[in-house]
């Protein structure tokens, strides 16, 4: 709580009549009560303790906490309490609306027995704002609200539940220090939050009461804000109510002058206290000065140490000017003392995802890299097939076509395969670039060739799905269809399946006989795959089919929002494909029930690739996105300058992906 004797000791920032009316005009306001999310009550606002008071004394009501095997709006089944505060508790609770799976979630509770109607009504208008002001914000380290409602005296936010700790509870739970990368790593990702509240549109978000109790750390060792009870929305010269927590609020905070610059102070704050496990509510209010970080913590770096103490800054005007600065400024400190080179990439910001190197060509790039042998191959609309060392991309040769090259190149037994829109099939040297023998067909090659059973499979826009000896490049057979083959073919069950641009998709055999046809609404540019016994294409329909391996018979449809040329993806028992309608999806591969869908700033016409347990994507507004494959929540997304309409390639830990930016980009996985 911000008492009265700490506004005396604002030394320098304010005289004592200032500070003893600051705290009088406190005392006659009522603003929204804060209790921790997920910190057992820990939060010290003066506006609570008045509150609560008012309630406690005034009304002697009982706080009743809902017991485990309560549903609430039948629907949220109520587990255990995970918090407690002065307003009400957190609870675990399952999402009932999900029978199949176990959805939990994070039910925060508001007791409001005030004994003043208007007094009643600010509480539930401002619970309400807190609701709302949720449900604007799109961050990976802000919880998710799915829903809020009031029943009797008690009004409930349900969000998303965090499996984790608080870093106050890791703090006094770690024996001895923190080490300086992992409270530098949890800085930049703060940093990172903080600076999307910042530049929120139309209005900045002050968070207000940044602290290690308000800090969770989930099991990817990732930070989530949690309560956002005294959020609030910045107006330039709007003078607001003196909240916050004691020792980690600045000065200009205790007189209800709370602009961005204060947050940074608080953050500046919550890193001394990890660092040091000083707790700086036990210490006199801005004394930072008198106990340096590496004073209490000999192991921290100089560089870390000056960063937080110039965040620290009793006057705002000396501090880091935005989050924008000071999360730069921590990462300077973490390339000085190679700290930053130790921390894992995906827990770190999008900021901070940074290209191992990357090579220019002369025009677009809008196909997908091939790995072989130490290098990356990939075509460009500059009509070249490049070779690249994977290691530190350097140029190794190009070999030159007369069309654009969009297709994947394959490899085999020191040779690269790819198509090229001047109607040929080519087959170069890896090692050197120079032709081995080329393939002719009547229209371009969009398609990427499949090499199986001693043969190149391909389709071009003649309309035929063509299967070439890999040695000789003697036509074998070649099949027809009714509309150009863009596909990429997919071999699996001794069979070859292929879509094209009518919107069949067949199933031929090795002697290139017809097995079956499958016919979509419109066209199938998407590349088909088999996993397991089914196979899973998308259509221009707007439709993701699964079908019959064997047969061709469709067993499921998921439908999107609009036509899809993304080819999917799977992992276990999971789908991966994108959409016109600028969303990621994940669905299961059984009953096509969408297990999570992610939206992008534009279409996705780019295909998912999946490594471990993220799926890697590109999307028209020029990012590369890295989703956890289970949640579908961002891990990390790379910026381009122009759409990506490839799929990543992942290999050794490394990404790589071509972006129509004219770049080929090598990122850490």
């Amino acid at each position: 709580m911000i008492r009265l004797r700490a506004c005396l000791r604002a030394n320098g920032a304010l005289n004592r009549r200032a500070a003893q009316g600051a705290c009088k005009d406190e005392s006659r306001s009522v603003v929204n009560p804060v209790f921790a999310q997920y910190n057992h009550g820990r939060s010290v606002s003066l506006e609570t303790q008045q509150i609560n008071s008012s309630f406690d004394e005034g009304n002697n009501a009982p706080r009743r906490q809902l017991q485990a095997g309560v549903t609430l709006t039948q629907r949220y089944l109520i587990q255990e309490v995970i918090g407690v505060g002065g307003m009400g508790s957190v609870y675990r609770a399952r999402d009932q609306h999900f029978p199949n799976v176990v959805k939990l979630v994070a039910v925060k509770e508001m007791i409001n027995v005030a004994p003043d109607p208007a007094v009643r009504q600010t509480i539930i208008q401002n619970f309400e704002r807190e609701a709302n002001l949720l449900a604007t914000l799109n961050h990976p380290s802000i919880p998710r609200i799915y829903d809020y409602f009031s029943q009797n005296d008690r009004s409930y936010l349900v969000l998303e539940f965090i499996h984790g700790k608080d870093l106050e509870t890791i703090i006094a739970e770690t024996d001895g220090f923190i080490a300086e990368e992992q409270a530098m790593l949890w800085g930049i990702q703060l940093c990172d939050v903080l600076q999307y509240l910042h530049s929120h549109k139309p209005d900045p978000i002050i968070f207000r009461d940044m602290k290690p109790s308000n800090v969770m750390i989930n099991n990817n060792n990732d930070v989530i804000l949690v309560d956002f009870g005294i959020a609030k929305k910045f107006q330039v010269g709007q003078k607001g109510t003196m909240i916050g927590t004691e020792g980690y609020s600045p000065p200009e905070q205790y007189r209800g002058e709370a602009t961005q610059l204060a947050d940074l102070y608080a953050l500046g704050a919550t890193l001394h206290h990890t660092l040091t496990r000083r707790d700086p509510r036990l210490e006199p209010p801005f004394s930072f000065n008198e106990r340096p970080v590496r004073r209490i913590n000999p192991a921290v770096s100089a560089e870390l140490e000056a960063v937080i103490n110039t965040a620290l800054q009793y006057n705002p005007e000396d501090r880091y000017p935005s989050a924008s600065e000071l999360k730069e400024a921590l990462f300077t400190a973490g390339r000085k003392t190679g700290m930053l080179s130790r921390m894992p990439t995906t827990s770190l910001p999008a900021s901070a995802i940074k290209p191992i190197w990357s090579f220019a060509c002369e025009d677009e790039i809008r196909g997908t890299p091939a790995f072989y042998q130490g290098s990356i191959y990939i075509g460009s609309y500059d009509n070249n097939l490049y070779a690249l060392n994977a290691a530190d991309g350097e140029f190794q040769w190009k070999y030159a076509t007369d069309g654009g090259v969009v297709s994947r190149p394959a490899a085999y037994e020191g040779n690269i395969y790819f198509g090229s829109e001047d109607r040929r099939l080519h087959v170069v040297s890896a090692r050197s670039g120079k032709v081995v023998w080329s393939y002719y067909a009547d229209d371009p090659i969009r398609s990427s060739p499949r090499i199986a059973e001693g043969h190149v499979f391909f389709g071009a826009d003649d309309q035929y799905l063509h299967a070439v000896n890999v040695t000789t490049g003697r036509l074998a057979w070649k099949f027809e269809t009714t509309g150009a083959v863009r596909s990429t073919p997919f071999v699996a069950h001794e069979l070859v399946y292929a879509g094209n641009e009518a919107g069949d998709l067949y199933a031929v055999d090795f002697r290139g006989d017809m097995k079956w046809r499958m016919n979509a609404k419109r066209a199938i540019t998407s590349s088909p795959l088999v996993h397991g016994p089914m196979i899973y294409i998308c259509s221009m329909d707007g439709t993701m089919y699964a079908i019959d391996a064997k047969n061709g018979w469709v067993v499921w449809r998921f439908r999107m929002g609009k036509g899809s040329i993304v080819s999917p993806a799977a992992l276990d028992n999971m789908i991966f494909t994108g959409s016109a309608d600028g969303f990621i999806y994940a669905v299961d591969a059984q009953n096509a029930r969408e297990l999570w869908r992610f939206r992008t700033e534009h279409q996705v016409s780019g295909s998912p690739a999946v490594s471990r347990d993220a799926v890697y994507c590109g999307s028209a507004d020029g990012h590369l996105y890295c989703l956890e494959a289970r949640t579908g929540r961002l891990r990390w997304k790379f910026a381009t300058q122009a759409a990506i309409t490839g799929a990543p390639l992942i290999y050794d830990d490394i990404v790589y992906i071509g972006s129509t930016d004219r770049r080929v980009y090598a990122l850490l996985a």
